[in-house]
């Protein structure tokens, strides 16, 4: 991470306003009434007050609505009894910054603007809260002085907000989960006290939309919701585990039987866990939020030219599934090859040799028939790069060695699968498995993951992370819908890349979509979307699934389908991979959550625009005026005019186009449109 300019201001008096009390930066206090502070983002836009009394309380404003309700905050620590009970103010200090960040992988922007005011409300119990307010967002998070290891006994995180406001969580069964789920959306009030949510989940209020996240996550567990039969969400934790104990059988699921009282064991001086309150006025606001990013803690690596994004031709969506080759297709060498052979011949940087390849137990073993040196050797001459799944509990048990393995094998990457958990001590595991890893220059890809909180600002190496319901799950439900994929950029993918696994070449029009067909005034009695584990398709259109590449963002992109089927469906996945895995800037033409969106990205001086749909057909207007002066030669992919029935019918154009151009694209039930735009000289 480099700054490209960086400017800091302090105590600009005319960006503030204190109300009830004025106070120097450098001033000290002692607070015997309530106390209201209050923080307002740059444009003057978003406003928190802090309310210091017998406990402490913040809210949010936007403008003149009122967004958050007065929500408590408090943190429990054993060793300090009672560490925010009548707090005391000592002092406040405040700071400005603007300054530019660019991000080893750029998943939205070459260039992402860090400008927010900041507030540091120091206590004379040990410990501060650090509040920043953005333009789009806020944030807060503990700071303790206590000195030696404390015992986190709880941590309080409340949101409250209005009746009537609604939202979109992602309702989990328990803490042992890898938080792939859909998104239920309902009233806040029809949330039961027994909800539980993972993040990220996303409410709508009246004027604005706010998702819930967290950011710098380290040596604690990852923050959670609960619904509260009101109109609120109460955060909750996975406890310490103190019992873990391995399914039989099993070389993965290590549920937790028992856990502590405390949340987490760890240094009383510290900075904990941002709390972000992300605010967009509109849903496309909600696409280029990058607060997530921007509240990390910055790289730890040093040189980071060796981690290179690029598209992977992955194996097991599609279970090897190779025809018209003249070998038997299997776990075994020459179906690798042919995997690197067909990376190769499209361009792709790397390939994945997913579960199989070692003899499960042992990362020191290698399967039958399969050769690891020969195909990492093999890969080399036609310029393509190996990454290897493993089970994250066999890695652990095989730590040192494994990782000695892989560095001697030469690979680029390891994809860590499996771990299920974000309590304490599977958070340290991912910093733990990460740092190794960036030692020996290794990607790490995370699969049965939490959603991602900054680790990959920290650790770039860490490339990309699952922690979502994607395409595999055709294989075994009808659960990932057009309206899910349509879900997730406004609310999982704000929270940072996803591994999603675009990419199908047999589609389908679902379910979900056919009850929104009309043939000659009825509804088709049929589907054409079956679940098929070993040959899957998608319930979408075959467009829908090409303009994923320029929607979802992944700097390590799979293109989950079988060679085969990328092969005898050559026009469609030579679009797709020509697509860039990383942007130098989106901008959002058309969204709305659930339902379509629209987003043009950059990578140089070319343009990829990607459009998507829901179960229902849309006709939207894409407007070129984002383009700079000049002609651009317009490659085209729209759902074809029988896509509505036949998912895998599609259209493809040619034209010149310039910034004066706007035109319709209709997008079919489930469907898609997607372009590449080219400078012509």
């Amino acid at each position: 991470m480099k700054n490209v300019h960086k400017i800091v201001s302090w105590g600009t008096a005319s960006l503030w306003l204190l109300v009830g009390l004025v106070l120097g930066c450098g001033g000290a206090l002692h607070a015997t009434a309530k106390e209201s502070l209050i923080l307002a983002s740059p444009n003057g836009q978003l406003v928190a007050e802090v309310s210091i009394d017998k406990h402490i309380s913040y809210t949010l404003t936007q403008g003149d609505k009122l967004l958050l309700l007065p929500s408590r905050l408090s943190l429990e620590v054993a060793e300090v009894k009672k560490l925010l009970d009548k707090p005391q103010l000592a002092k406040v200090s405040r700071r400005s910054v603007d300054e530019v960040i660019a991000p080893t992988l750029p998943t939205k922007s070459k260039e992402i603007r860090d400008h927010f005011n900041e507030m540091t409300i120091e206590l004379a119990q040990p410990v501060s809260i650090v509040f920043r307010a953005y333009n789009n967002g806020i944030a807060y998070r503990f700071v303790t002085r206590i000195p030696g290891q404390v015992q986190v006994d709880d941590e309080l995180v409340e949101y409250n907000f209005s009746q009537g406001d609604s939202a979109w969580l992602p309702v989990e069964e328990g803490f042992y989960s890898h938080n792939e789920r859909s998104y239920i959306q309902k009233p806040l009030v029809q949330f039961k006290r027994d909800t539980l949510s993972s993040l990220p989940a996303l409410v709508a209020t009246a004027n604005a939309k706010i998702l819930i996240t967290e950011s710098d996550l380290q040596d604690y567990p990852g923050l959670w919701l609960k619904g509260t039969g009101k109109n609120a969400l109460a955060g909750t934790f996975a406890r310490f585990p103190t019992k873990v104990e391995m399914e039989p059988n099993s070389d993965r699921n290590e549920p937790v039987k028992a856990r502590a009282k405390y949340l987490a064991i760890t240094k009383g001086e510290r900075a904990f866990p941002w709390r972000i309150l992300a605010v967009a006025k509109n849903d496309a606001e909600l696409l280029t939020n990058q607060l997530v990013y921007q509240l990390a803690e910055p790289s730890r690596i040093a040189d980071t030219s060796w981690i290179k994004p690029g598209k992977v031709a992955w194996d097991w969506y599609n279970t090897n599934n190779l025809f018209g080759v003249d070998f038997k297709a299997g776990v075994n060498t020459q179906t690798y090859k042919h995997y690197i052979d067909f990376a190769a011949e499209y361009g792709l940087e790397y390939v994945i040799l997913d579960e199989g390849w070692y003899n499960l137990g042992d990362l020191l073993s290698t399967a039958p028939n399969m050769n690891i040196e020969e195909l990492v050797a093999y890969g080399k001459q036609k310029n393509v790069k190996i990454v290897l799944w493993v089970i994250w509990k066999t890695l652990d048990l095989q730590f040192e060695a494994a990782f000695d393995r892989f560095e001697k094998l030469g690979v680029a990457g390891i994809k860590v699968d499996f771990m299920q958990r974000d309590d304490q001590g599977m958070v340290n595991y991912y910093w733990k498995v990460t740092e190794e890893a960036a030692k020996r220059k290794l990607l790490v890809n995370l699969h049965g993951a939490y959603k991602p909180a900054g680790l990959q600002r920290t650790f770039p190496n860490a490339i990309t992370r699952e922690g979502v319901k994607g395409l595999e799950w055709n294989k075994w439900s009808y659960e990932s819908t057009p309206e899910h994929n349509v879900t997730l950029p406004f609310i999982r993918m704000v929270a940072g890349a996803m591994d999603y696994t675009p990419g199908a070449m047999s589609n389908g029009i679902g379910p979900a979509a056919f009850k929104n067909v009309k043939f000659d005034g009825k509804a088709p009695d049929h589907q054409d979307f079956s679940i098929r584990f070993t040959r899957p398709m998608s319930q979408t259109t075959r467009v829908h699934q090409m303009a994923m590449f320029s929607v979802f963002e992944s700097p390590m992109q799979m293109m989950a389908d079988t060679p085969s089927n990328y092969r005898k469906e050559a026009e469609s996945a030579g679009f797709i991979a020509k697509v860039p895995a990383v942007w130098d800037e989106t901008r959002v033409l058309h969204a709305a959550v659930g339902d379509y969106l629209v987003v043009a990205r950059r990578s140089g001086s070319n343009w990829f625009i990607g459009a998507m749909g829901d179960e229902f057909a849309h006709e939207l207007t894409v407007d070129l005026s984002f383009l700079p002066a000049g002609s651009f030669a317009m490659e085209s992919f729209a759902d074809g005019i029988n896509a509505d029935f036949w998912a895998e019918d599609y259209q493809r154009s040619e034209r010149q186009v310039s910034r004066s151009d706007r035109f319709t694209i209709k997008l079919a039930p489930a469907g898609g449109w997607t372009a590449r735009l080219t400078p012509l000289k």
